[in-house]
């Protein structure tokens, strides 16, 4: 008779200490879920630091080439510059060149036309 009122009532303890077991068991993968999810959030936050640095010094790269870049060009403009400069002054001489020939030769017409008309009329 014991045993019959005692079955159940062991029986239901049985089931209530399984599923306490359980409920602890559960709760314990939660927490250990809910440390490697915090420890993978660092280590992502890590990662994201050093992709961040890499793009940082990349960036740094990138200007100083710019920069570099810029100065080269500057010096070319300047070499064009000057370039230009001398071509002027060389266009300009011989502009003067040539003014000075084109008089020359229409003062030594003149002075032809001059002479034939004198020594033709005397």
């Amino acid at each position: 008779m014991i045993e019959i009122r005692l079955a159940p009532t062991l029986e239901q303890f049985v089931r209530k200490e399984d599923l306490k077991a359980k409920e602890v068991s559960l709760v314990e993968r939660i927490i250990r879920l809910e440390e490697e999810l915090r420890a993978l959030r660092e280590i992502e936050r890590a990662h994201f630091e050093a992709i961040e640095k890499r793009f940082e010094a990349m960036d740094k790269r990138f200007e100083a080439m710019q920069r570099e870049t810029n100065a080269r060009f500057e010096a070319m403009d300047k070499r064009f510059e000057a370039l230009q400069r001398e071509m002027n002054a060389r266009f300009e001489a011989m502009n003067k060149r040539f003014s000075l020939l084109q008089w020359f030769i229409g003062i030594g017409f003149s002075v032809l036309a001059l002479l034939l008309t004198v020594f033709r009329f005397s």
